[in-house]
């Protein structure tokens, strides 16, 4: 049985596999007069009734974009690929797909020990010193309230980036190649939005980051799991995947990932690019905890090994300068980086001026960096807490080398479920892991973060909730 997770909408199958085969001809992959695939082999790549795949080929037939052979099967029309008129694409637009974030809900629930966010304890970030730049800007800018970015982004700070992305992390990159969006869930609807149709293959870590999951099973998408471990990916299956389901992209977090800490190595990176120019598979690379190591600094991204295009890199400051001012870079090459500021002019029409402006003189000054090394060390002590206070449960899980995450295995006879029900009674929220797993099988697995909450906070919450599996085992 194949690892794929189905599409989840109220929409009638032949009509998503119908808008699954128009987008692939519109694409080009199916020009005018390309034979289409069997009717049987669509139905077992798709993992649908043989019915389903007539029932949506005898529709573009009679929408005219495919055409028949007596014994031979079914052909695209010469026009075929052009696109639906407006009252077509709004008849078979996924109206009714899921929309659920299940990782939002378990964070909304008032906690007191809140191990279910992913952010940094407000109390380490430079509230101060932030508030000093906050004035500088109005300062130097005293008609920025008044004033809308451009939807690209604010092209001060997109050179400056730029030049940090160059010097730092070998991105050969123009400030004409970066998008600046409100935080890196934006810039993954975008690319989504972009990039993908019903039916759609997309492969994703098992485990990943839910809110993408969820974002991609709006969109229609079918979900194909990759396997991390603690030493990367095993690139066989990864080329395996790649040929068997042509996706249109592997969106992937592989430094200090969420949820699991693990971090893939170079080699592995150089490698998943050329995979990705062979099979024609874009490389989506999410890497928000990139500055949050305890060690040595991880490999360098994707990004810096893609010469044709293939990737997509997305750097959230979210995490550790100021959530509040949601600033992401995307970077990219054209002609897709002009796909994503449509996108992005439809979305919000620009990001807010303002908070770029903040940012930009905040990042640029000698504060931050002497911020961000304390807060590395601060973070080093939470996770070690965290650690300390869970030696000799039984509970397993890899240390990591950066991030915000420790991704536990529970002993079998502590049910997770119970558990969740037992500790929000007592005030104590974590995430299931059940919800990072694109199978939702992994029903012995929790993320705790170690980030949110002070010291003191961190040890007490975590003393209940060992104190509280011992009850209920």
């Amino acid at each position: 049985m194949e690892n794929t997770t189905g599409t989840e909408t109220s929409h009638p199958l032949f009509l998503q596999i119908y808008e699954f085969i128009r987008n692939r001809m519109e694409r080009g992959e199916w020009k005018a007069h390309d034979k289409l695939p069997s009717i049987r082999g669509l139905a077992e790549e798709l993992k649908v009734h043989r019915l389903t795949v007539f029932k949506a080929y005898r529709q573009l037939a009679e929408a005219g974009k495919v055409y028949v052979k007596d014994k031979s099967g079914y052909y695209v029309s010469q026009g075929g690929s052009l696109p639906l008129v407006a009252a077509d694409r709004g008849k078979l637009a996924v109206a009714g797909a899921l929309n659920s974030n299940r990782l939002s809900d378990i964070q909304r629930l008032p906690a007191q020990y809140q191990f279910s966010q992913a952010l940094i304890d407000p109390g380490l970030l430079p509230n101060l010193f932030l508030s000093e730049y906050v004035k500088k800007v109005f300062d130097l800018y005293p008609k920025v309230m008044g004033t809308y970015s451009s939807v690209q982004g604010d092209e001060e700070l997109r050179e400056t980036l730029s030049l940090h992305f160059r010097e730092h992390h070998r991105l050969q990159l123009s400030r004409e190649e970066l998008l600046i969006t409100s935080g890196a869930q934006q810039a993954i609807n975008l690319v989504a939005d972009i990039l993908l149709g019903p039916m759609d293959s997309v492969l994703v870590e098992r485990p990943t980051y839910s809110v993408a999951m969820d974002i991609f099973r709006r969109q229609g998408a079918r979900l194909v799991p990759v396997t991390i471990t603690p030493e990367g990916y095993d690139l066989a299956e990864v080329e395996d995947l790649m040929a068997r389901h042509k996706p249109r992209l592997f969106y992937m977090n592989p430094t200090h990932h969420n949820p699991t800490g693990y971090t893939v190595p170079a080699w592995q990176r150089k490698l998943l690019v050329e995979l990705a120019e062979r099979y024609h598979c874009l490389l989506v690379e999410d890497d928000p905890f990139r500055d949050i190591y305890f060690a040595e600094p991880p490999p360098l991204p994707f990004f810096a090994y893609d010469t044709e295009g293939w990737v997509i890199y997305i750097s959230s400051f979210s995490k550790y300068v100021a959530p509040g001012l949601r600033i992401c870079a995307v970077a990219c090459r054209y002609p897709l980086m002009e796909r994503l500021i449509t996108a992005k002019a439809l979305a919000d029409n620009g990001t807010s001026l303002l908070n770029q402006k903040i940012f930009l003189h905040y990042y640029t000054s000698p504060r931050l960096q002497q911020h961000l090394g304390k807060l590395r060390i601060a973070l080093q002590v939470h996770k070690e807490i965290m650690e300390e206070e869970l030696a000799g449960t039984g509970w397993e899980w890899t240390a990591p080398q950066g991030g915000l995450n420790l991704w536990v295995k529970l002993p079998e006879q502590l049910k997770v479920d119970a558990l969740f029900r037992a500790s929000l009674r007592e005030s104590i929220v974590f995430v299931p892991g059940e919800i990072c797993d694109p199978l939702g099988e992994m029903k012995s697995r929790v993320r705790l973060s170690y980030s949110f909450v002070n010291e003191i906070t961190l040890r007490e919450g975590m003393r209940r909730l060992t104190a509280l599996a011992k009850q209920i085992e």
